[in-house]
């Protein structure tokens, strides 16, 4: 199933196979060191998906200490983590309407093949809890 979700991201945005499997790789191994409810969920439904993950992030280089895994976690971290994400897919030739166009691409072959809704969308990666911490800043 994995190969079937490479070959829809990859026609969906018009990129080639290994590129699509790259960025999907880097999609997920964000989710994860974020600790969003997106790379489980991807990971119990789609077999070899936690391991494009692991390898994605090695060829990357993500933080594969528990301690930094933790940190990645904080609202600060999961900035971090997301500009890197973007940084990296920028790096495998994405621009940032690719960017844009991936991550619904992702969300939409989750909900046709595992009626899975919501899944993909840029705030599950970031996290809800930055949109807190903005307005609790506007309020303060």
């Amino acid at each position: 199933m994995l190969n079937v979700l490479i070959a829809h991201i990859a026609k969906i945005n018009g990129l080639s196979e290994p590129t699509a499997k790259t960025a999907l790789g880097i999609v997920l191994n964000s989710a994860e060191r974020q600790a969003s409810s997106f790379a489980p969920a991807m990971f119990k439904a789609i077999p070899g998906a936690r391991a494009l993950a692991a390898r994605t992030g090695s060829e990357f280089g993500a933080a594969t200490g528990i301690i930094a895994r933790l940190i990645e976690q904080t609202p600060g971290g999961k900035r971090v983590v997301a500009q890197t994400m973007i940084g990296s897919l920028h790096t495998i030739g994405l621009d940032h309407k690719a960017i844009g166009h991936l991550l619904p691409s992702i969300s939409t072959f989750m909900e046709e093949k595992y009626d899975m809704v919501g899944f993909g969308h840029l705030g599950d990666l970031i996290g809800h809890d930055l949109d807190a911490e903005i307005s609790a800043a506007k309020a303060a």
